[in-house]
């Protein structure tokens, strides 16, 4: 069930519109459930329904007019709460949906329970699915009602509705998303010919450019540089930056003037504080690897980086596992930016959905997840280029990411989260079943031959001996292969670096065990492989102890 609250000052007017017939074409049969002593005049079931009508108005008005002659009644007197049901659920009675008002009203504090002095108040039910409370606010003792938070209170007591009567439970908020476009900014955007609000489209510019900026400064001066979109900067007497605001180009009010937004305004995250609180001490990733001459790739930092998240999920507090998510959202942030024209719509999608999973009452820890916040800053000058392995192998990564945050946050009762979660989901595996398929046959194309392939077969049998069937009959075998001999030419022994890949995370969970192998052995056949001097000490522990070869390959990770 779904409650939505409002305020106003003409209880004729309320009334008037709950008992229509004639505009409203879902008012089937308006007539009351409940009242505040069960006795209150019925307009709907009345023969004389103007007279009727008039009553009620004068009845719930009374205390609002006794409270007006002493000049203590509120200037907005009415309180308006629908509640309407699931499509799904089934048709409550009138007696369920009478229970249901007298809860509402008890909890939100407008006729607490054995409160003889609460406010006068109606239920009108006119259509099967939802009923409405028609309330004023003012107590028989003449005083205002204290409902702060109504909306809240309203909420948990149809959780507990929910429940109850085994209805749809309404997956619930923590008051930590983005606000959503108002109705008014919808209607403007379809007038104006665009698919989305300009609410949505400055969040979305905002939260592209805060991952890919190495500094509060750099970030309003990428803002200011994003064609289409206006930028006023707010300063303190001292000259220090206070803060911003972001308009569309061409959107202003019925004035003429530009439409802003402060940063607060598009999402909480998004304020000047909270940006500046992430970008201040970003280091940047080393230029290159610790005993390597080469420059790192920022695709498999990313992917190194993401892959230890599901670990920190599991095993670090709360705080810092909420930085991992938070960061992890903005690599998915900036993926749009980076890919292919092909892959832009579901990538776009997948970090729409995740950005409400990355928000939660937890706060997060910002010192943590440095690993890949410097990747993903590195990763704007280094777009998806030639075969795309790089994208394919974060993307198969960001897939087990994003099904271990809905499990952490499950877990906490995160259910907007959860269903975020799954819905980023959805759109990263199409993403990567599309991206996949070329770096894939890439590799294919130099398949190495059948006594090769044989070679590495047993290699895999002897390191995988659980997955080896599946992996042998995967249509990716030839791919993983291929990777294998192009380690091994270059330097890497092929059991050790199969056994390092299986090391990483479990295997059991990957939907194809074969490509996920690929894009590890890939990886991480990239890295500095040992000498032979430093390769002949560690065959001989293999023997006495074959343990050793996975621990020395951690210790250089």
């Amino acid at each position: 069930m779904i409650a939505k609250i409002s305020g106003g000052k003409d209880t004729a007017g309320l009334i008037r519109y709950l008992f229509d017939t004639k505009k409203a074409k879902d008012h089937t049969d308006p007539h009351l459930v409940a009242s505040w002593d069960g006795f209150a005049p019925d307009p709907g079931r009345a023969e004389d329904f103007d007279t009727t009508r008039r009553l009620l108005v004068a009845d719930l008005d009374l205390h609002v007019k006794q409270a007006r002659r002493l000049g203590r009644a509120p200037e907005k007197h009415t309180w308006h709460c629908s509640i309407r049901a699931a499509e799904s659920d089934r048709h409550l009675s009138d007696e369920e949906w009478a229970d249901n008002a007298r809860r509402i009203v008890a909890a939100t504090g407008i006729a607490p329970d054995r409160d003889p002095d609460g406010c006068r108040w109606v239920a009108v039910r006119h259509a099967p699915d939802h009923i409405h409370i028609a309330a004023t606010k003012v107590r028989a003792d003449l005083r205002t009602a204290r409902h702060w938070n109504d909306y809240l209170t309203a909420d948990r007591e149809l959780a507990a509705i929910e429940k109850e009567y085994g209805l749809h439970q309404v997956v619930r908020g923590d008051r930590t998303a983005a606000k959503r476009p108002t109705r008014a900014e919808q209607e403007k955007a379809r007038r104006q010919g665009r698919k989305t609000t300009s609410r949505e489209q400055l969040r979305t510019t905002v939260r592209q450019l805060v991952p890919i900026a190495t500094s509060p400064k750099e970030f309003l001066t990428l803002l200011d540089g994003v064609d289409g979109v206006r930028v006023d900067v707010q300063h303190f007497p001292s000259g220090d930056i206070r803060g911003y605001k972001v308009a569309i180009e061409g959107d202003t009010n019925a004035a003429g003037e530009p439409v802003w937004f402060s940063g607060s305004e598009l999402a909480p995250d998004l304020s000047f504080p909270k940006i500046r609180e992430r970008l201040t001490g970003i280091e940047p990733p080393p230029a290159t690897e610790p005993g390597s001459r080469r420059k790192p790739n920022p695709w498999h930092q990313a992917t190194a980086a993401a892959e230890r998240i599901p670990h920190h999920l599991d095993q670090s507090d709360d705080t810092i596992a909420q930085a991992h998510i938070a960061a992890f959202a903005e690599a998915l942030d900036i993926l749009p930016l980076l890919a292919p024209d092909h892959l832009f719509l579901q990538l776009q999608q997948a970090a729409l959905a995740f950005e409400r999973a990355s928000r939660s009452r937890i706060r997060d820890q910002q010192d943590q997840a440095r690993a890949l916040r410097g990747a993903v800053r590195a990763l704007r000058t280094t777009p998806v280029t030639g075969d795309g392995s790089g994208l394919a192998m974060f993307l198969d990564i960001a897939v087990l990411v994003v099904i271990a945050a809905a499990r952490w946050h499950q877990a906490r009762h995160h259910d907007q989260q959860v269903a975020a979660a799954h819905q980023a989901l959805i759109h990263l595996q199409a993403a990567y079943e599309h991206a996949a398929p070329q770096p894939l046959a890439a590799l294919v194309q130099r398949k190495p031959a059948a006594r090769t392939m044989e070679h590495h077969a047993q290699h895999i049998r002897a390191v995988l001996p659980d997955h080896a069937n599946q992996v042998l009959d995967d249509p990716a075998w030839p791919a993983l292969a291929a990777a294998l001999a192009q380690a091994e030419t270059a330097g890497h022994d092929p059991r050790q670096l199969l056994q390092h890949a299986a090391d990483q995370r479990a295997l059991d969970d990957a939907r194809s065990t074969a490509r996920t192998l690929t894009w590890r052995i890939q990886r991480l056949g990239e890295r500095h492989a040992l000498g032979p001097r430093a390769q002949t000490p560690n065959a001989h522990h293999a023997v006495m102890d074959p343990a050793a070869p996975q621990q020395s390959q951690a210790r250089r990770r």
